[in-house]
């Protein structure tokens, strides 16, 4: 590679990655633990349910409670399940009957608990493993800016992934294998960061890819709607099969009595291992009354496998069928591929782990660049000024980022010990000791103490978090694995791990010798 070429991917290498680096720091960690989103809300609720997504609703035992505190008929209702909790989402919209009260043609969006069926608002469901996925997508920023800003901070880090490769391809092989702990301080954190760097360089491209797309995806889309569609966004969301089909509302009463659950029984067993993930009913009690029944094939028999009938209630007709083996289309495979190996939902806990790791690892790559910035900066021909304007920037990098961990881990005692947190206090709660610890680490001016403590504290707090579940709930870990609450105990059992590994690291930090 010649000089040009060379300069050119480092400086695009290191200016991308530093614009970029706090903001994807947040990201990556964040994104880590929302990998075990469902349970950390089960631990949370003291609650653990099948790893399955399929439920076992009593659909029909749920309509009739539903009718009966907001009356359906006329009703779009869905009933789906987001997660692997023991709460549903329910979404009604208003009735289509012109004559109806005012009160019913508002629509609604809530929770159902499927063995109390109690209902909870999206602000009573609030949860920490809810607050942590959406951190990892910047969503507490006002929309639409934390998820445009988190989408081109996907598009940048894709840069940093491609320019790094392309500046390290001569030797890609050769400096994968070498780390030389011993040498010079620069030398160790460019060996780190480039050895971890290249194990985790397949996961990396994959979360860049896929989360610029999810993130930003209206922006590449746009051009395609003002010159093919006209400007006509529904048409082309009918085109991706975003949208299920409706029907019209005729304003008479179905004559014929007609059961859900048998609807949602005959579709699990059209299909071997088939699990229903939804059911929309189109004009609830209505003779032109139609139900979706939705599922898929669960991942570790096909990978993406969606299928779903559509039932006329009333001649009991199928009016529609999506085989999940034969019918799925190259589109189906794109919209499920992408979301599947962003969430990782397709591998259990091996991939739920193996994906934590790559993200804890890529948060160090993150934070091992910075440092490299720093120390290659450090010399003494540099203005005394200038060095110490560069520690500062550093200083603030690593308070921000580093702090995150036992914040996090505060946030799970919070979350246990005044169980339930609102949606406002688990805000206060995390964002106001993040920035009280910052200050702290700030006001201390010390690289190392914030490195070191920030481990030393998470480790601390980490190891608490169990013990506050057992003493808050009675839920300890060997209570739990003996009763098979496997969710819970899991949670508790991550804690202790991780909180060893990071105290064991804080004792063999080495001191970065800067002024």
């Amino acid at each position: 590679m010649n000089n040009r070429n060379y300069n050119i991917y480092f400086h695009t290498h290191t200016v991308s990655g530093i614009v970029i680096s706090v903001v994807l720091f947040v990201i990556f960690f964040a994104g880590s633990f929302s990998f075990f989103r469902d349970e950390i809300i089960n631990w949370e609720r003291g609650e653990s349910v099948s790893i399955t997504k399929e439920k076992q609703i009593n659909y029909d035992s749920t309509l009739d409670l539903l009718d009966k505190k907001y009356t359906l008929a006329g009703r779009n209702i869905s009933i789906s399940n987001g997660s692997k909790e023991r709460r549903v989402n329910v979404y009604m919209e208003g009735t289509k009957d012109t004559l109806a009260p005012a009160k019913q043609k508002e629509g609604s969006f809530f929770y159902l608990d499927t063995e109390n069926f109690k209902t909870h608002t999206y602000e009573e469901s609030y949860s920490l493993g809810e607050f942590l996925y959406r951190l990892h997508f910047l969503a507490q920023v006002p929309y639409p800016i934390g998820y445009y800003l988190s989408g081109f901070v996907a598009l940048f880090f894709l840069f940093a992934i491609v320019t790094g490769v392309l500046l390290h391809w001569n030797k890609i092989v050769s400096n994968f294998y070498m780390f030389r702990p011993k040498e010079k301080l620069k030398t160790l954190w460019t060996d780190a960061h480039t050895s971890l760097g290249m194990i985790g360089l397949p996961f990396q491209f994959v979360y860049a890819v896929t989360g610029a797309f999810f993130m930003i995806k209206i922006l590449i889309v746009a051009p395609s709607v003002m010159a093919l569609y006209k400007g006509d966004d529904k048409k082309l969301y009918d085109d991706l099969e975003y949208y299920n089909p409706d029907f019209k509302f005729e304003n008479k009463k179905l004559a014929n009595p007609f059961s859900i659950n048998k609807l949602v029984e005959k579709t699990k067993n059209t299909w071997k291992d088939f699990q229903i993930t939804s059911v929309e009913i189109k004009n609830y009690g209505d003779a032109n009354m139609h139900v979706l029944v939705q599922g898929e094939i669960p991942a570790e028999k096909r990978f993406t496998a969606v299928g779903k009938i559509i039932y006329k209630i009333a001649d009991g007709k199928i009016i529609a069928k999506k085989d999940p083996i034969t019918q799925n289309t190259y589109l189906d495979a794109v919209k499920n591929v992408l979301y599947r190996i962003h969430f990782g939902d397709y591998g259990g806990y091996a991939l739920k782990i193996i994906s934590f790791v790559l993200g804890i690892i890529t948060c160090f790559v993150i934070i091992s660049g910075v440092m490299i910035w720093l120390v290659a900066r450090d010399k003494k021909n540099l203005p005394e000024k200038k060095r110490r304007f560069n520690n500062s920037v550093v200083r603030i990098y690593l308070a921000l980022c580093l702090s995150m961990y036992p914040v996090t881990a505060i946030a799970f005692i919070a979350c246990k010990v005044f169980h339930p947190l609102s949606q406002t206090n688990i805000y206060n709660v995390y964002f106001i000791t993040w920035a009280v610890l910052i200050i702290f680490f700030l006001l201390k001016r010390d690289i190392n103490f914030t490195n070191k403590w920030c481990l030393i504290s998470g480790s601390i707090l980490g190891f608490l978090i169990p013990i506050a579940n057992g003493i808050c709930s009675g839920n300890w870990f060997w209570k739990t694995f003996a009763q098979n609450q496997f969710q819970i105990f899991f949670i508790d059992i991550f804690w202790i791990v991780l909180a060893s590994i990071t105290l064991y690291v804080s004792f063999k930090l080495k001191k970065v010798k800067v002024e």
